[in-house]
């Protein structure tokens, strides 16, 4: 029998760096919180502050970390800056998929209901 040298596939580093990018955001408690908040509307950096408890500076950061991954989105008004989820229909479905890893792994773990939807019509509607 001959053994037929395969290399295995190689790797994409960019879109790997991309998706560790994402999951970094989304590694981090008071990211999740603010995801939170805003799936419930618009916030400005000072209602997450008043929610969430966290400086307003750390709550900044943490916004531009989100932008930065594109997750958020921000819209100026005055001397204010609204922040909001950019696409809440795939956040959603990324949430219901988390929640059933952690399930098949032995985890029972929910976020909020208005950040998660099981049911792929009512992922169209307001989070």
């Amino acid at each position: 029998m001959t053994m037929i040298d395969v290399e295995p596939p190689r790797l994409d580093e960019e879109a790997t760096a991309v998706y560790a990018h994402l999951f970094q955001a989304l590694g981090e408690p008071a990211r999740l919180a603010v995801l939170q908040h805003l799936a419930r509307g618009e916030h400005r950096v000072r209602d997450l502050v008043d929610h969430i408890g966290l400086a307003q500076s750390t709550v900044s950061k943490h916004l531009s970390f989100l932008l930065e991954c594109r997750l958020v989105d921000v819209r100026p008004d005055g001397r204010s800056s609204w922040y909001s989820l950019s696409e809440p229909a795939a956040i959603s479905h990324l949430i219901a998929a988390a929640e059933d890893l952690l399930e098949t792994t032995g985890t029972k773990a929910e976020l909020c209901a208005h950040l998660r939807r099981r049911d792929p019509a009512d992922a169209e509607g307001d989070l």
